[in-house]
C-alpha cells in the first residue's frame, strides 16, 4: 500500500537524521546489551528467517527503550567467506566488490524494514579495521601458545592444486573440475581451545538463560570422559600405541583395534607396503563422509586391515590393526581397543569381518557362546577368561582395580578425556584474515607487522590459493633478522570474525586499541543474543572460549559473554522450510512492498510464539493488515454520543499494559500483539461511547505498546511530545482495574453473540428476545440490556428465573446457568 510505504519511508529519514538511535554509555541509566547473531551478507539480500529475526531483537530494543533502559542494539557483516572466492572463481567478480554490493543491499532492505539499529556501530569483517584486529589476538594467543602450527588432513584436489572446503566437495569430486578428492596432510594452524575445555564444560551451570537443548548439545561436544589409557606396542617395534577407554574391564576380551582413517599414523604404517593403495583409498573415501553420518548407529560398518598388529599388554595376544569409518580421529587418541563380545559397534564389525568374539564378562547365572551370540552382551556381569585376580568379581566394582592394576605395571594410567579437539583455523584461501606470520630460514615462524593487507591484485582461476601465487605478497623481511623470508598464505576461518565482533561494536571506531576497556565493561555481557539453534556447538562455543581467553589476556572481566540466548523458530510454507530449491520462498520485501513493513514485523510475530516454528499463511497476513489499517483509521475524530463505556476502557487498557509488558519479557511476541488487537477492537466497536478524553489518553498508551511491533504506523499517529519510540512506556494503574466490570462486559458480549447465532439458525423473522438469568445476574444483563439490543437489532426483555410473572411460553427458564442465560425469540 502506498500510504504506508509513504509513513515508512518518511519516518526512516526521520530516524535516521535525529540519530534517535545511537547508543552511549550513561551510567545513570541501566544497560541492555541486544545482538542478533550477525548475517552473512548474500547477494540475494534478507530472507524470511532473517526478518524474524531482527523484528525479534528489534521489538526487544524498542520495548527496553521505552522502559528506561540505557540499550545498544547494533548490527554488522560477517563479510568474509566461501562464496564470495567461488563468485570470484565463476563470474570473475573481485570477492571485495561482491561483498560491498551485497553489503549494500543487505543494509538497505534492514533499513527497509524499520529496524532500530546504531548504524553507528556498523562492523564489516573484511574491513583491514577490523580484520586487524583478528591478527593482534592471533598474535597474542602465539605468544601465549594459544596458536601453533602442526600437521592436519585436509581435502585435496590434485587437478586444481588446491585445498578445498567441505562445502567444495561433492559427492568425493571437486566442484569445479569433478576431480576425485582426496586427502592431504598439511601444516596448519589450530587454536588451543581444549586448555579451556574444563571451564567450558563447567561453566555451562552458569548459563541460566541458556535454552537446556543448546548446553546439552555444547556438553556432549565436549565430551568429558573419565577412563583409562593404555599403551599397546607395535609389534615388531618400539612404538606405542594409546587407547582410551572408559571400560578397562574388558581389555582381556580385545581381538582387533581400530584406527581413524585420518589418523597420521595410518600413512605412516602402510608407507611402502602392498596395503599402501588400499589404505589411501579407503582413506579418502571415508574422511569425505560428514563425521556424524559415518558414526551412527545404523550406518554400515566398513573397515579395512592395515597389515599390522599390536600387542595386548595383559595378555600378549596379537591384536590385528584396522582402519574404519565409526572411529573418528577426535575421539579419544583416535585409536579404539575392539570388544565384539561386549559392543555392539564392535560386534557387527566382527562378524561382517570374520573376527574372533571372546567373552569376558558374562551374566550371574548363565554362560555365554560365542558362537551363538546373536548380539553383544553390554549389560554388568561377572569377570571371566580375564586375569585370575579379576575372574569372578563383579565387573563395574573391578574396572578401578583394573585401572589401578594397569598403573602399576606401567601399562596405562587413569585419564580424563575430551571429544573437544583444537579448533583448525587454518584456510587455503583468499578471501578471510591473512594469518600474520612469516616464516625466516634463521628465525623459524616469527609475527607479522600488522596489519597484514589483503593484496587486491589477485587472479581467481580456482587453481591454487590465490595468495600463494603473489609473489609480493609471498615474499617478505624477517621481522626479527630482517633476511629473505616467506609470509602465511593460510587465512583464517571466519568464524575467528564471529568470536568476539560483539566486543568490537562496544568501541568500533578506535584505530589504537582493540577496544576501550572502559566501554567494553559497561556493555557486556551480552543481556539478550538472538539466533538460530544450528550455532549452538560452533559459533557459540568458540565466542565462549575467546571470552575467556581474553579474561585471561586482562582485556576482559568476565567469564561468560552472553546472559541470555535466545533461538528462534523456522518459518515453513507447505509444511516444508523454505527454500528455493522447494520453490516455496516468499520474499520479504514483496510484502514490505505490498502491505508495508509493519505489517510483515507484526504478521511474523504474531504467527506463533518467536522460538515456534510457524507456517506461512497468506490469509492471515491480511487479518494483521486489517488490524493496522483499523488503527489508522483512528486517525479520523469519532463523534462522542456518551462517555458510558470510560471506565470499561480504563481498566482494558490498564490490565493490557501489564500484561503486554509481561508478555514481552518473556519474549511471547504473539500474546502481546493480540492483546493489543483486542484492546483495539474493543475501541473500535465502542469510540461512540468512550469520552474524547479518556479516548485520547488510552490511545496515546496504546501507540507507546504498538510502537514496538509496527513503529513508523505508531510515530505517524503519535500526538505526543518527541517521538513515540522514546517515549515512556506507561505505568499500570491498579486501581482502574475493574475485574467485575470487565467480566459482566464479557458476559454482555457472550449472551449477544448466542442471541445472534440462534437468529442465524432459526432463518425466521425475530422481533423480540427473552432473556433468563440466574437471580444473581439479573442486574448484569439490566445494566446492559441498551448494548444488548443495539448489537442484536432486537427489542429485549430480561427475566430472573424465579420471578413469578415472568413471560416463558416454552419453560426456557430451566436450561439458565451461571454465565449462560436462556434465550426465548419470538
Amino acid at each position: 500500500m502506498k500510504e504506508f510505504r509513504d509513513i515508512e519511508l518518511k519516518w526512516q529519514k526521520k530516524w535516521e537524521k535525529d540519530k534517535v538511535f545511537e547508543a552511549e554509555e550513561n551510567r545513570k541509566k541501566e544497560k541492555c546489551y541486544i545482538v542478533e547473531f550477525f548475517p552473512y551478507p548474500s547477494s540475494y539480500g534478507l530472507h524470511m528467517g532473517h526478518a524474524i529475526n531482527y523484528s525479534i531483537g528489534d521489538v526487544f530494543a524498542r520495548y527496553k527503550r521505552l522502559k528506561g533502559f540505557s540499550v545498544l542494539y547494533p548490527m554488522g557483516y560477517d563479510a568474509f567467506g566461501l562464496p564470495a572466492e567461488n563468485a570470484a572463481i565463476k563470474e570473475g567478480v573481485h570477492p571485495r566488490k561482491y561483498t560491498e554490493k551485497s553489503i549494500q543491499n543487505f543494509l538497505y532492505q534492514q533499513k527497509r524494514l524499520g529496524l532500530s539499529y546504531d548504524w553507528n556501530r556498523l562492523i564489516k569483517t573484511c574491513d583491514v579495521k577490523y580484520y586487524k584486529w583478528n591478527q593482534w589476538l592471533f598474535l597474542k594467543f602465539f605468544e601465549k601458545g594459544l596458536a601453533y602450527r602442526t600437521k592436519a588432513p585436509a581435502n585435496w584436489c590434485d587437478s586444481c592444486g588446491t585445498v578445498l572446503a567441505n562445502e567444495q566437495v561433492e559427492d568425493g569430486e571437486c566442484w569445479r573440475c569433478r576431480s576425485k578428492v582426496e586427502i592431504k596432510q598439511l601444516e596448519q594452524w589450530f587454536l588451543r581451545i581444549t586448555k579451556y575445555a574444563d571451564e567450558l564444560l563447567s561453566d555451562l551451570k552458569k548459563l541460566d538463560g541458556w535454552p537446556h537443548r543448546i548446553k546439552l548439545m555444547q556438553e556432549n561436544w565436549i565430551g568429558r570422559s573419565q577412563g583409562t589409557e593404555i599403551d599397546f606396542k607395535l609389534k615388531g617395534s618400539n612404538e606405542k600405541l594409546k587407547v582410551f577407554t572408559t571400560r578397562p574391564d574388558t581389555l582381556w576380551g580385545v581381538t582387533f583395534m581400530v584406527l581413524a582413517p585420518e589418523n597420521p599414523l595410518v600413512t605412516e604404517l602402510v608407507k611402502g607396503t602392498m596395503y599402501e593403495k588400499k589404505t589411501k583409498d579407503f582413506i579418502d573415501k571415508v574422511v569425505l563422509e560428514e563425521k556424524f553420518e559415518r558414526t551412527a548407529e545404523d550406518k554400515e560398518k566398513e573397515g579395512l586391515f592395515i597389515g599390522k598388529y599390536a600387542i595386548n599388554p595383559v595378555n600378549r595376544d596379537d591384536v590385528p590393526i584396522y582402519i574404519a569409518n565409526f572411529v573418528l580421529l577426535e575421539y579419544g587418541t583416535g585409536a579404539v581397543m575392539a570388544v565384539p563380545a561386549h559392543d555392539q559397534r564392535d560386534f557387527e564389525f566382527a562378524k561382517k569381518y570374520k573376527l574372533p568374539i571372546k567373552i569376558v564378562i558374562k551374566p550371574e547365572n548363565h554362560d555365554l557362546d560365542p558362537e551363538k551370540m546373536m548380539k553383544a552382551y553390554i549389560e554388568p556381569g561377572i569377570i571371566v577368561n580375564s586375569d585370575k585376580k579379576f575372574n569372578g568379581k563383579k565387573n563395574l566394582e573391578a574396572s578401578t582395580e583394573i585401572s589401578k592394576y594397569l598403573e602399576e605395571k606401567k601399562l596405562g594410567r587413569k585419564m580424563v578425556q575430551y571429544k573437544l579437539r583444537d579448533w583448525l583455523i587454518s584456510r587455503q584461501r583468499y578471501w578471510g584474515t591473512p594469518i600474520p606470520i612469516i616464516y625466516c630460514e634463521k628465525c623459524g615462524a616469527v609475527p607479522a607487522e600488522i596489519p597484514v593487507l589483503l593484496p587486491e591484485d589477485v587472479k581467481f582461476s580456482g587453481k591454487g590459493n590465490p595468495l600463494a601465487r603473489n609473489e609480493k605478497f609471498v615474499n617478505a623481511r624477517c621481522s626479527k633478522c630482517s633476511g629473505k623470508a616467506r609470509r602465511e598464505t593460510d587465512t583464517m576461518d571466519s568464524f575467528i570474525d564471529s568470536s568476539w565482533y560483539f566486543l568490537r561494536y562496544c568501541d568500533n571506531k578506535n584505530d589504537k586499541k582493540i577496544f576501550d576497556s572502559k566501554k567494553v565493561d559497561y556493555w557486556v555481557p551480552l543481556d539478550y543474543y538472538i539466533g538460530g539453534a544450528e550455532h549452538a556447538v560452533m559459533h557459540l562455543l568458540y565466542c565462549r572460549f575467546f571470552t575467556k581467553a581474553l579474561r585471561d589476556l586482562g582485556l576482559l572481566k568476565i567469564d561468560e559473554p552472553v546472559i541470555n540466548l535466545f533461538n528462534q523458530g523456522m518459518i515453513n510454507k507447505g509444511g516444508e522450510k523454505m527454500s528455493k530449491s522447494r520453490g516455496n520462498i516468499v520474499d520479504p520485501m514483496s510484502i514490505v512492498d505490498n502491505y508495508g513493513a509493519d505489517t510483515l514485523r507484526t504478521y511474523l510475530l504474531f504467527l506463533s510464539a518467536p522460538d515456534k516454528d510457524k507456517e506461512w499463511d497468506d490469509e492471515a497476513i491480511d487479518g494483521v493488515y486489517r488490524f493496522l489499517r483499523k488503527i489508522y483509521s483512528f486517525k479520523e475524530r469519532v463523534k462522542v454520543k456518551s462517555s458510558i463505556k470510560d471506565k470499561l476502557l480504563e481498566s482494558k487498557l490498564n490490565r493490557t499494559i501489564k500484561e503486554v509488558a509481561l508478555d514481552i519479557e518473556e519474549f511471547k511476541f504473539n500474546l502481546a500483539i493480540s492483546r493489543l488487537m483486542q484492546l483495539t477492537n474493543f475501541i473500535y466497536n465502542n469510540k461512540e461511547n468512550v469520552s474524547l478524553k479518556v479516548f485520547e489518553t488510552s490511545f496515546g498508551k496504546i501507540l507507546i505498546m504498538l510502537s514496538c511491533f509496527a513503529p513508523h504506523l505508531a510515530e505517524e499517529l503519535w500526538k505526543g511530545e518527541g517521538y513515540v519510540c522514546l517515549a515512556e512506556w506507561p505505568d499500570v494503574d491498579e486501581s482502574k482495574i475493574d475485574e467485575s466490570l470487565e467480566k459482566e462486559e464479557e458476559q454482555t458480549e457472550k449472551i449477544i453473540e448466542d442471541i445472534n447465532h440462534v437468529v442465524k439458525l432459526i432463518k425466521k423473522d425475530v422481533k423480540k428476545c427473552f432473556v433468563y438469568t440466574l437471580p444473581k445476574e439479573e442486574k448484569i444483563y439490566k445494566d446492559n440490556i441498551e448494548t444488548i439490543s443495539m448489537k442484536t437489532n432486537l427489542e429485549i426483555k430480561i427475566f430472573s428465573v424465579n420471578d413469578k410473572n415472568k413471560y416463558d411460553p416454552e419453560k426456557k427458564a430451566a436450561k439458565a446457568k451461571a454465565g449462560k442465560p436462556a434465550i426465548y425469540l419470538e
